[in-house]
């Protein structure tokens, strides 16, 4: 048998090795390859082989000039490296050897969606608007949404221009102004109702004029808020409203969607209930 062809083992060592178990928490496939050849003395061309890539792609992950973001290819590099249970918890994918049922309880640790947190969204910004500049879709919940979408330099707006490309369709829930939810929030963080209900009135004209171009939806809610949300695809940044600071100066909780995994779920299901619930004005 050719060499390239000869599957690649692994000692289960390897696997408990601190450094492996910090690349496959962060997801960091370029590390974790580099690891397999230490460990293994396997060529680029024979982790091609067993992952399902050309040798030429597994060097750009290797070097650090291509990242994975795919649940299909975490999936096949796992397979192609017989990675065990323990592993593929930690890469955030379901284990190969067990049974679940719908109704069971996992250990989030062992499940890792969040995998970073920020301190504020300050510290997550230069991420998050790179991933706004190729997101086919994107969900926002925000109280008024003027920081995040409405102004020309909001954090999510000027990155939205795909330079004639096709849009991301957007949806956006922003705290009804009229409700008496605005009300409680505006005295929670010292504001007048005026005030805050005048920049959700503001946001809400400044997207009708984003919508003439692309695919946006904006909806109102009347709840009290919780949750402050990003959705770029698969991926959440998540934060949290409370009384006496706002959504962006909370941290940030980096969400991937995974297989098994119940926060990203959860929140796209709480969005989604939402806009159900919510009166659309875009």
């Amino acid at each position: 048998m050719s060499t390239a062809l000869m599957p690649i083992v692994l000692p289960d060592l390897t696997w408990q090795n601190g450094e492996v178990r910090r690349y496959l928490k962060a997801r960091d496939m370029g590390a974790l390859l580099r690891a397999v050849q230490h460990h293994s003395g396997a060529s680029q061309a024979r982790i091609g082989v067993a992952v399902g890539m050309t040798q030429g792609r597994v060097n750009e992950l290797i070097n650090g000039r291509r990242e994975v973001s795919r649940l299909d290819v975490f999936e096949r590099i796992a397979e192609g490296l017989d990675m065990p249970d323990d592993a593929r918890r930690l890469l955030g994918l379901a284990p190969r050897r067990e049974n679940r049922t719908g109704g069971a309880a996992f250990d989030l640790a062992a499940f890792p969606e969040i995998v970073r947190v920020y301190s504020d969204q300050a510290g997550a910004a230069a991420e998050i608007q790179r991933g706004t500049r190729s997101a086919h879709q994107i969900d926002v919940l925000a109280v008024r949404g003027l920081g995040l979408l409405a102004l020309s330099d909001s954090l999510l707006r000027p990155h939205l221009d795909r330079d004639g490309d096709v849009a991301p369709r957007l949806r956006v829930l922003m705290l009804d102004p009229d409700s008496p939810a605005l009300a409680r929030r505006a005295a929670e963080i010292g504001e007048s109702t005026e005030s805050l209900a005048g920049g959700v009135r503001l946001a809400e004209a400044c997207l009708r004029e984003l919508a003439e171009v692309g695919e946006v939806e904006v909806y109102r809610y009347r709840t009290l808020p919780v949750w402050r949300v990003i959705r770029l695809d698969t991926t959440l940044y998540v934060s949290v409203f409370d009384a006496g600071w706002e959504g962006h100066q909370s941290a940030t909780y980096k969400i991937l969607a995974t297989p098994i995994g119940p926060l990203y779920r959860a929140h796209r299901r709480q969005f989604d209930a939402m806009v159900e619930d919510g009166q659309r004005v875009i």
